[in-house]
């Protein structure tokens, strides 16, 4: 059962297991899903009216504002997320460079292609290949693929929304943590004072607001500091307090709908919403700025995906979420109402007294737990931007055995609490952060409708009618409240815009960094003719000395050639071990590799050389190995290859170049010795991905006996080179612009890249290899 793949029971046996796993989930993300969403009626209609727009006799404004609240919950999270954008996963993957990734594997539109290529050979993508494609879908990949400053321009955009998501990660916290305790101290003050000196807390404020920011900023760290164990574990601590918090919202929203004014269901129709710009005019326009904040959160829903699947996203939030969601905000309009007066804190005073105080503790529990669904969010893209060579290398540790996409990434982590906590004491001002808020929200919103246009043309090969109306209808929404909060730039507006902009900076620059080395490398790559000349000559005296090697490189000169750091090493040093095996490590733009798909192993050269290369395939949603599991895999793996010889196949077809390499099917995990139990038929797969029986022809017994001894003295000889002990070899570089490259170049590689890649993680961390065994090839790249 994959519940994050979406993976449909197939069997009466499983569907109870399968129905339990998807409400565990379903569970577990009201504790992580749904807190942003669900803390917005604090503040929503405060926010509206802290500008120009104010409350008259009539009641037009609050039932406008109303109108306005409902029909954006009901188009943007509802039918554009949960129905419709939630259905464009990358196999249970979600967020902004999850629909990249995808177009990126079903076409050429991306710039990952030529770095992250060789998906077309995974069976499990391939099957869900369009049969015919429309007419409008090759023009506009034909568009893309034509011109490379588009797919530049389609990279940047990309980027940039994740960056918008990285920067709302920081805002979030920031947003939920000090409004809502500033809230709750007003309240606690006014409820502690009689009605004459209620006019005094706002003198006290001021004073208080240093002990609330100090309380905010000791519950950020403690949010933070709960993240390490897991998005399960924090889910099922938090969901209590937002399904309680949920109950409370919808019990007191139907309450004061009852009591105050029934009449504002009225505002459920779209004519209020006509009626509030008509009579308010620009000043209904600026309060866009204020209602934008009743969708954040709903970006957050997408990106987190990877943590749970699609079913359980659309049962908690169409059955519990959206329900006590409307009726919070049609109790507090029936409120205000009647009560005009109490406009800047009207969520609060429109609590019954007897229920005041359990509320207001569970609303001050709720606003700090509020924060969660984008911090999961910002975990789950920075993962897959660094899996594709978007960021820097840094550790991701996955949480769940179960679920591949919970994760937890501890430099991002404590970035993100060293950031909020910067925030919430610089600024102080909630207005000013909800204005940065709300930018940042509808920027990443307006950035997955443009993704889905591609998507909804390219991908699904659906009209480009269809993907028009669903651009135009959300879209337009979307600009509308964009052109409402750009206004707002000057105040407070500034700080998304630049996070982003310093985010993006980091990513661009890796991307190109990475790209320029790789691109070295395959032009540098050493012929592998020309290596097996050497080895056969000994023309270079060199020295095949006791053991095995692992050659590791991650770009394609290790695929088809020998790494220029491999041949710098003989250059210097003519000497390597008896067993060498060329491991190139290859991410591609798919979620997951299939088990028995991982593996592409090969022989180079002749036997007596004992060379092999072997391609490792992730996908971008996998963390890496075990090292010492994976080096007996890859041993096993290459057993199995020989074993596949001995069977029948012909030797000189494994030659020396990646497209004759075979795919070696999944073997249960056993003794490498005892991979040659078996010597009949076997199981392989083909390079377009689909598998099949196999029973090579019989040779002559004399013969066949011949090959499985001369099998079984080379995988002998294998099992005692590697009890002489095992080195890796990895490759140290440092990357300088020529120095005829422009200012642009120098800076973005020598500089900013060159700065990232000190401070990341070393490939060696990364691949968990042992300090006693690795040997670091230091070469000096000029691109």
């Amino acid at each position: 059962m994959d519940l994050e793949g979406g993976v449909q029971p197939r069997s009466k046996k499983s569907s109870w297991g399968w129905q339990k796993g998807t409400l565990l989930l379903a569970y577990q993300s009201f504790g992580v899903v749904y807190g942003d969403l669900c803390i917005s009626p604090v503040y929503v209609y405060k926010n509206t009216f802290s500008g120009k727009l104010r409350l008259h006799e009539e009641d037009e404004e609050i039932l406008g504002v109303l109108s306005l609240v409902f029909w954006s919950l009901t188009l943007i999270p509802l039918l554009k997320y949960i129905i419709l954008v939630l259905g464009a996963d990358d196999n249970g993957e979600g967020g902004t460079f999850a629909l990249y990734s995808l177009m990126c594997r079903r076409s050429r539109m991306g710039l990952l292609n030529s770095l992250h290529a060789g998906h077309g050979s995974l069976s499990t993508y391939n099957k869900d290949e369009p049969c015919k494609e429309s007419r409008s879908s090759l023009i506009i990949r034909g568009f893309f693929e034509k011109h490379y400053s588009l797919r530049v321009v389609l990279l940047l955009f990309v980027l940039m929304g994740t960056s918008m998501v990285i920067g709302d990660g920081v805002l979030t916290p920031t947003m939920s943590g000090l409004h809502g305790f500033l809230q709750c101290c007003q309240l606690f003050l006014a409820s502690e004072s009689s009605s004459q000196s209620y006019m005094k807390v706002s003198s006290c404020l001021t004073e208080l607001r240093y002990y609330t920011v100090l309380v905010a900023c000791i519950v950020l760290v403690g949010l933070f500091a709960l993240q390490h164990y897991g998005t399960h574990r924090v889910g099922f601590l938090f969901a209590p307090i937002l399904i309680s918090w949920l109950a409370c919202i919808g019990g007191i929203g139907i309450y004061n709908l009852l009591k105050w004014n029934p009449s504002v269901v009225r505002a459920l129709s779209p004519y209020y919403i006509y009626n509030f710009f008509r009579k308010a005019g620009k000043d209904g326009w600026s309060s866009l700025g204020g209602i934008v904040l009743c969708i954040t959160g709903a970006e957050a829903m997408f990106a987190d995906l990877g943590h749970f699947s699609k079913l359980s996203l659309r049962l908690g939030f169409t059955i519990v979420v959206y329900p006590c969601l409307v009726l919070a905000y049609m109790g507090e309009a029936a409120y205000l109402s009647k009560h005009r007066e109490d406009l800047q804190s009207s969520f609060y005073k429109a609590l019954p007294d007897r229920v005041f105080w359990p509320v207001l503790i569970i609303a001050t529990l709720a606003t700090a737990v509020g924060s969660q669904a984008i911090i999961s969010a910002t975990f789950s893209i920075i993962s897959q931007c660094r899996a594709l060579g978007c960021f820097p290398r840094i550790k991701v540790v996955h949480t769940s055995s179960h679920v591949h996409g919970q994760i937890y990434i501890p430099e991002v982590n404590w970035t993100l609490m060293s950031l909020c906590l910067a925030v919430t004491i610089g600024f102080r001002d909630t207005e000013m952060i909800g204005n940065a808020y709300g930018l940042a929200v509808i920027l990443v919103m307006f950035a997955t409708t443009c993704l889905m246009f591609l998507v909804i043309t390219t991908v699904w090969n659906r009209s480009v009618v269809w993907a028009a109306l669903f651009a135009a209808g959300f879209g337009s929404v979307e600009l509308l409240y964009l052109s409402a909060c750009l206004a707002k730039v000057p105040h407070g507006g500034w700080l998304p815009l630049l996070l982003s902009l310093a985010t993006l900076l980091v990513m661009s620059a890796w991307h190109y960094g990475t790209a320029k080395k790789q691109e070295y490398e395959l032009q540098n790559k050493v012929c592998l003719d020309h290596l097996l000349g050497l080895i056969g000559s000994g023309s270079m005296g060199l020295v095949r000395v006791p053991g095995v090697g692992f050659v590791y490189s991650d770009g394609g000169a290790g695929a088809t050639g020998v790494p220029p750091m491999f041949a710098h090493f003989v250059t210097n040093f003519p000497a390597f071990h008896r067993v060498l095996v060329f491991v190139s490590l290859q991410t591609l733009t798919v979620p997951k590799v299939p088990p028995e798909e991982r593996f592409l192993v090969g022989r180079i050269g002749r036997p007596e050389y004992r060379l092999f290369r072997c391609v490792v395939r992730y996908g971008y949603k996998e963390g890496r190995w075990d090292h010492f599991n994976f080096e007996n895999q890859l041993l096993v793996k290459v057993v199995e290859f020989l074993r596949l010889q001995a069977d029948g196949a012909d030797g000189e077809r494994s030659s020396s170049v990646s497209g004759e390499m075979s795919v070696i099917p999944a073997a249960p995990s056993q003794a490498v010795v005892d991979a040659l139990a078996s010597m009949g038929s076997c199981e392989i797969s083909n390079d377009k991905g689909y598998s099949k029986k196999v029973r090579f022809e019989e040779m002559p017994a004399a013969a066949a006996a011949w090959r499985r001894e001369e099998t079984r003295s080379e995988v002998r000889e294998l099992l005692e080179e590697r009890e002489a002990g095992v080195s890796y070899m990895v490759g140290h570089t440092c990357v300088f612009a020529h120095e005829s490259s422009s200012a642009v170049k120098k800076f973005a590689v020598n500089v900013v890249y060159g700065f990232l890649r000190r401070n990341s993680r070393r490939p060696a961390v990364v691949l968990g290899i042992p300090h006693t065994s690795l040997i670091e090839v230091g070469m000096a790249y000029r691109v």
